[in-house]
């Protein structure tokens, strides 16, 4: 923040840098200097450049470092294949080692400085990197690629040696993919597919091998980034470029660590700006899984559930298997748009109607109803007898002739059908072979999505290899959960997308009065005493009980007069959990138990040695729903902010719902959304409906707070946040903050 006593963030084409205060920024978002205008409350950088990688895909000259044509090398297989794919992408390779006139008949360089010409791509197969990699700065090379592992992946001594690495990759402008990474990027790519394509990005080459394979059943893969260890190049640098491609559909994540969660974020936001999907499996979500992906790429996985929040905040959409980002992402990439949500299940089969139409139901899928129209109409080709309600059940005759091409037709004309699926348990020739291929004829003629369940655990029938797997219209899947899954979170990104409003865009880019107001208020490394920390939430607009901080018995009785009876008195100090060391007596209404009540509270505090403020002497807020509202600072995304249920339940329950900051009111409240215990907020019992509006005002309050403090805030807990009855609004009975 410009002006003030932080320092400001700016970014160029690279990464983000901090600029000390008084510091002019330099060359910054799309290609303009940062304006203040560029960077939000807390300094950080709201836009992001795409880095221009066509030289890397597409370069016009090609280096190979440590190239070999000698047999048994482990080097020569990979020069062999860097020539062929340097032929395929028309560029001219040149060879470098420095005991070889030639490599494989091409003239070979003795060293990087001996080129023939400036290369775009540099391909380094040597173990020590590191010199190689200040000779290219020289040669002005735009890319290169390091294969060698024993970095960050491997422990401290690693890490540093990455640190040295990327430090060496700032200074030469070049940008690196690796190290620890391998030759995906350099596969053999059909050529004779068309539409949509998939782009992958994975930090384990060995884990994007089934999207690959995709290409054998007619997906087109468009790219693929294999990002290793990121000491540069990153998930989030190629999510942006290819969200520019007009080839891509859809792009597919392996994720182990995130290198930058900030840097993510923008990626994700400007993928959703485009409408193009993300699907992503994402490791960490157990202790485990976290530590494994740690010693593999020695990255942050960053705590799970902030994690899926914030993917789901910028619609990345988060998968748990290789087989599940297959299928969602072939859909994704595939599929035009929904003309309606409503998806209607088709089968010879009532019971694998009736069981397919439950598995979708519980996932969320909605199932409409026919008309009374449309189900007369199916029953002229359905015997009265099956259902036609939805699930429809064809009893299996009518798709052996003309009959079956009506029907679907007809479910496919209905106004409130979007997705129409057919699960086929198993292969049932004659009748299989002309239910699907009426099932893909009709695909060609409708704008509407159809999928078809192939179930047979054979796949070699032709009904499934010819005409499902050579129809691009037709989304095939081998398993119903898998059709479930993807066909929900097509749904669920078109929906999403069409309502999208960057957060970024939103987000406050000068402080408010308030954080002016609270700076004198923190205490660099220490927790805050509650009156203090409640200093600070009324500096932000948000409501506390009438209260007065004593420090004598006398003056206790005085106050709660002032304050009114029953009171709630407190030991003030920075002091967590205060009811379970007996610092808090409740329902007190006279002054002999106000007295009473500071002796007790103070001979407390001094049994265990605890420093106190004084002594809160507070109103007593009752009806309400106890909530807790809270902030934290984040190792990957920065503050996020947390609502759940409160009081005692919080810590039994853990009822809670996470975002990142920058969000929106509509992301406010989707977070009541998300609570198991929301309908305790909606009146239950007879009790009246909470102030929802008042709940969702403090929430946007404490994300302004977390991010116009996030230099001074460690942790700040709002528990109980009494929420009252509709139209009275919600008061923060006690907090918690502590400074950093």
């Amino acid at each position: 923040m410009l002006g003030s006593t932080h320092g400001t963030l700016t970014t160029d084409s690279r990464r983000t840098r901090v600029i000390a205060c008084g510091e002019q920024p330099g060359p910054a978002v799309h290609g303009r200097p940062a304006e203040v205008d560029d960077l939000d409350v807390s300094g950080r950088p709201l836009y992001s450049d795409v880095p221009d990688l066509d030289r890397f895909f597409r370069p016009e000259s090609v280096a190979v470092i440590g190239a070999s044509d000698a047999e048994g090398r482990p080097h020569t297989g990979i020069t062999r294949q860097l020539i062929a794919w340097s032929e395929r992408v028309g560029a001219r390779l040149h060879p470098v080692h420095p005991s070889r006139p030639t490599v494989f008949g091409l003239p070979c360089s003795p060293c990087v400085a001996d080129l023939p010409e400036e290369v775009d791509l540099a391909v380094l197969l040597i173990a020590d990197p590191l010199p190689v990699i200040e000779q290219l700065a020289e040669t002005k090379a735009k890319f290169a690629v390091v294969f060698a592992s024993g970095f960050a992946e491997t422990g401290e001594e690693g890490a540093a040696a990455q640190e040295r690495l990327t430090a060496a990759v700032e200074r030469s402008r070049m940008r690196l993919l690796g190290p620890n990474t391998n030759l995906n990027a350099f596969e053999r790519f059909r050529d004779d597919l068309d539409g949509p394509g998939i782009a992958l990005i994975t930090q384990s080459g060995h884990q994007g091998r089934p999207v690959f394979a995709l290409q054998e059943l007619g997906v087109r893969l468009t790219h693929w980034a294999p990002t290793g260890n990121e000491a540069d190049l990153e998930t989030a640098d190629f999510i942006s470029y290819f969200a520019e491609r007009p080839e891509v559909g859809a792009i597919a994540c392996y994720v182990e660590g995130l290198k930058d969660g900030r840097a993510f974020l923008l990626a994700a936001d400007r993928a959703a700006r485009r409408k193009v999907p993300v699907v992503a499996v994402k490791v960490g979500r157990t202790e485990t899984g976290a530590r494994t992906a740690a010693s593999h790429t020695g990255k942050l996985t960053g705590a799970d559930a902030v994690v899926d929040a914030a993917m789901r905040q910028y619609g990345v959409i988060r998968v748990d298997g290789l087989d599940e980002l297959q299928d969602t992402a072939t859909l994704l990439a595939r599929a035009r748009p929904p003309r309606a949500e409503g998806v209607v299940v088709y089968s010879i089969s009532g019971g694998t109607g009736a069981h397919f139409a439950d598995l979708a139901s519980e996932a969320g899928l909605r199932l409409p109803v026919l008309s009374e129209a449309r189900q007369a109409e199916l029953h002229q080709w359905i015997p009265e007898y099956l259902s036609v309600v939805n699930p429809v059940d064809s009893g299996g005759h009518p798709v052996g002739d003309r009959r079956g091409q009506k029907i679907i037709d007809a479910i496919l004309d209905d106004p409130e059908v979007g997705v129409l699926i057919c699960p086929v348990t198993g292969p049932f020739p004659p009748l299989s072979d002309r239910l699907v291929q009426d099932l893909v004829d009709a695909a060609e003629r409708t704008d509407k999505l159809v999928c078809v369940v192939w179930g047979s655990p054979v796949g070699t029938e032709p009904a499934y290899r010819e005409v499902l797997l050579g129809s691009s219209r037709v989304a095939t899947f081998r398993t119903v959960a898998n059709c479930i899954t993807a066909v929900r979170a097509y749904l669920d990104h078109h929906r999403f997308v069409a309502g999208y409003r960057s957060p970024f865009d939103r987000a406050p880019r000068t402080p408010s009065p308030s954080f002016r107001r609270t700076r004198e208020l923190m205490r660099p490394g220490q927790q805050l005493s509650e009156h203090a920390a409640k200093q600070l939430l009324r500096a932000y607009g948000i409501r506390v009980p009438r209260e007065q901080l004593v420090t004598s018995a006398a003056a206790a009785v005085r106050a709660a007069a002032q304050v009114g009876y029953p009171v709630v008195m407190k030991a003030s100090g920075a002091i967590a959990h205060k009811t379970e060391l007996g610092l808090v007596k409740i329902g007190l209404t006279s002054a002999s138990q106000v007295r009473d009540a500071y002796r007790e509270l103070t001979d407390i505090a001094r049994y265990e040695d605890l420093a106190l403020d004084g002594v809160l002497v507070c109103q007593m807020v009752e009806r309400g729903v106890e909530m807790v509202v809270g902030a934290t600072h984040d190792a990957l995304f920065g503050p996020t902010v947390t609502v759940g249920l409160g009081g005692v339940l919080v810590e039994v329950l853990r009822d809670t719902a996470v975002r990142v900051p920058p969000f929106g009111e509509e992301q406010a409240r989707d977070m009541l959304a998300e609570l198991r215990g929301r309908a305790l907020l909606d009146g239950v019992r007879g009790r009246p409906p909470a102030d929802l509006d008042a709940l969702v005002e403090v929430v946007l309050r404490v994300q302004r707070m977390a991010l116009e403090l996030e230099g001074d805030l460690a942790e700040l807990d709002i528990n109980p946040l009494m929420v009252l009855p509709r139209g009275q609004g919600a008061v923060a009975l006690d907090a918690l903050v502590v400074c950093r």
